[in-house]
Parts: structure tokens; C-alpha cells; sequence
């Protein structure tokens, strides 16, 4: 039998050579990880890590300015590449806070494979070296997650980085992703055609407010009124998503019914489970127009035709911003102290620790009313 080689091990002086090149090395305590393919997405900001560098984070990651989760320390786990070598260890700890400047970016790439049992392994499929999961990723996820049970739960919200396939059918499969630019491309024309039909057909003076139930104090509703109506859409779309993400989105299915498990997972615990899948952070137009439909219909039950047309559309510019800034959220570097910085934390803090809190996506303010805002961090201050 062939023997398995153990972690590799790496000098203090050769992280920082690797990491002068360009690489994010890391320790905690003795063992390293190469962050190079995440830094982008780190929520604190590309910069703080790669301030990071070469040096020991295993203080940095109890905070402040901010104590990490368990998580999000099991999420590291998936970029562990080796132990430092014994005696070099307060070498990093000592360089804490200088890190290195990334020099050459683009030399990262080259420096993420690691040599582990006799095969180089590629740094971003460094999960395959973690404790055996619950299910087959070689195989669809779909048809395996109705089978957790009890444990379904615990393991959808236990992030890792990887890409999920939900389907066999290759054309199913195609269907279920979606690039960012697509939801944008596809509804952007809607909302600017819909937009100017609401507007002109305002403009006619036929619509009344009340005109089913009287004709003597029905109320006019001007040309003048639809960016007002257009706005009370956004508005609206921005309660729906709140709602739709925490009763729908976070239902807990019953441990016992695999159909609800499989449709809970198909809607969102997918993107729990693998939260920086770039191809599954927007929603598929072919089963939006479905959901969108549905909600139309409603509106032109409630409201007089033009009137419902006119909230409609707003809603459905407020459901694109959302899916914009959803992805943005996950694959952005805002820029420390905007607001999209406080919001890229906040959701990204909802993934990994406070997953019965933090619904709102494209706004916190639903939060407040509905008492799940996620509490912010304090420390004590040491004497």
C-alpha cells in the first residue's frame, strides 16, 4: 500500500516569499491557509486582509472589530494548505499587523497548488481534504438533501465554497443558473416599455381612484402622480422581500417530509450552502416571469388597470435592484464606510452566524418594525 504523505510544511521565510509575490498566506497557531481566492470576497474588504499577509490572525479572528463565527472558521478550513515549521511560528505572530503588499496579483494564481498525498491539489478545491460530507457533491444535490432529515438544518447552514449542481439534465441545469447581467438585460427594457405606458396612459385623464364603488368623489390620478406610484412600487417590492425571505426562503421543512426538504433547498438553502456561487446569486428569468405574473395578476384585481400597471412596474424596478445588489453584496469591494460596505457585513453576517435574523437584503429598514435586526458586536474594553 501506497503511504499518504502528510501536511506540507513551510519555512516563516518562504510564506513571505510567496506572499511578496503576491499570495494571501495566513497562520492561526501553526497551521496556514492560502486566502488568494478570496480576498475579493472577504466582507471586511480585500485591503484588510491582504494587510494580513504573512502573519499570524488567530487574535484577529476573535476581534475586534470583529469575532468571527464558527462558521466562518470552519470556512477557512477549506484553504488550509500545511503547518508552518516548529520555531517559525512566532516569526508571523511577531509580523502581525505589517503583512505585504500584493506585488504581482496575477503571480497568485500560480502559487495555488499544494502537494498532498502524491497528487497537486488546486487551492480553491481544497475542500476535499475536510471530514467526508453528508452527501455526494460528484453527484445532483436535488434528489440527496430530502434524505438529511433532522441533520438538513444544521448542514445547509454550514456554508462551504464550492459550486453546486442541482440536476441531472444538462438543460435543467442551465435553467437553474443565471449571470448577474442576464436579470438586468431581460428586465431593465420591461420596466423603461411599462414605464412609459403607465406614464402616457396616465397622461389620457381616464384614471379614477374609487370609480367602482362612486362616481361623485372618485379621485383623479394625474401624469404628475406616477413617479410618486412608481416609488410606492419599490416600496412595496422592498416589504415582499423582506416577507418572501424570511417565511418563505427560511421556512424550516419538517425533518420528516423529503419534498419540502428538496423544495427548500431548489428555492434557497442552495445558496446558503455554497453562498458565493456566482452562477445561482440572481433569479432565473424563466421562473421569475412566473412569480412576476402571479403578483401583476394580483395588482390588477386590487387596483384600477393603469393605477395597478404603474405600482407593478415600480415593484418590478425595486425586485431588479434587488438582484443587482444581491450579487453585488456577495462579489463586491465596496469601499470602507459606504453604505453598501455596512450591508455587504450585515448579509454576509446573516449567512454565516444569525441565519433566524437579517431578512432584509437590499435594505436593513424592514428589520426595525419586525424586531430581526441582527445586534451589533461589542467588546470590553481590557484594563
Amino acid at each position: 500500500a501506497m503511504a499518504t504523505a502528510g501536511p506540507r510544511s513551510f519555512s516563516a521565510a518562504e510564506v513571505r516569499a510567496r506572499c511578496a509575490q503576491g499570495a494571501c498566506l495566513v497562520s492561526c497557531h501553526s497551521r496556514l491557509y492560502d486566502l488568494s481566492g478570496f480576498v475579493r470576497l472577504h466582507p471586511g474588504g480585500e485591503q484588510l486582509l491582504r494587510r494580513r499577509a504573512g502573519t499570524d490572525v488567530s487574535a484577529a479572528l476573535d476581534g475586534p472589530p470583529h469575532r468571527h463565527s464558527a462558521n466562518a472558521r470552519r470556512w477557512l478550513e477549506q484553504y488550509y494548505v500545511g503547518e508552518i515549521e516548529p520555531g517559525d511560528e512566532q516569526q508571523l505572530l511577531l509580523g502581525h499587523g505589517k503583512g505585504f503588499a500584493a506585488q504581482n496579483c496575477e503571480a497568485a494564481a500560480q502559487l495555488c497548488a499544494w502537494y498532498w498525498g502524491g497528487l497537486w491539489v488546486p487551492q480553491h478545491y481544497n475542500h476535499c481534504l475536510l471530514p467526508q460530507d453528508l452527501v455526494d457533491w460528484q453527484k445532483p444535490l436535488l434528489w440527496q438533501v430530502g434524505y438529511l432529515g433532522e441533520k438538513y438544518d444544521e448542514w445547509v447552514h454550514q456554508p462551504v465554497d464550492r459550486p453546486i449542481r442541482l440536476f441531472h439534465s444538462d438543460f435543467f441545469e442551465f435553467l437553474s443558473k443565471t449571470a448577474w447581467y442576464v436579470v438586468f438585460m431581460v428586465w431593465t427594457p420591461v420596466v423603461l416599455y411599462l414605464s412609459w405606458v403607465s406614464y402616457t396612459s396616465l397622461a389620457q385623464g381616464n384614471t379614477r381612484l374609487f370609480s367602482s364603488f362612486t362616481t361623485e368623489y372618485s379621485i383623479p390620478v394625474h401624469k404628475y402622480y406616477f413617479p410618486f406610484i412608481f416609488l410606492l412600487g419599490m416600496v412595496l417590492w422592498s416589504l415582499l422581500e423582506y416577507l418572501i425571505h424570511r417565511f418563505v426562503f427560511h421556512m424550516k421543512p419538517p425533518a420528516s417530509n423529503y419534498y419540502l426538504i428538496t423544495l427548500h433547498f431548489l428555492l434557497h438553502g442552495q445558496h446558503h450552502k455554497s453562498p458565493f456561487d456566482s452562477s445561482r446569486l440572481v433569479f432565473p428569468p424563466v421562473p421569475a416571469s412566473l412569480v412576476i405574473g402571479f403578483f401583476y395578476g394580483v395588482l390588477r384585481l386590487l387596483l384600477p388597470e393603469v393605477l395597478g400597471l404603474s405600482v407593478f412596474v415600480g415593484g418590478l424596478c425595486g425586485y431588479v435592484i434587488y438582484d443587482m445588489m444581491h450579487y453585488y453584496l456577495h462579489y463586491g469591494s465596496p469601499k470602507k464606510g459606504t453604505y453598501l460596505y455596512g450591508l455587504k457585513a450585515y448579509h454576509v453576517k446573516h449567512h454565516f452566524e444569525h441565519q433566524k435574523s437579517g431578512f432584509g437584503i437590499s435594505t436593513r429598514f424592514w428589520d426595525y418594525p419586525f424586531r430581526t435586526l441582527i445586534p451589533e458586536e461589542t467588546f470590553k474594553k481590557e484594563d
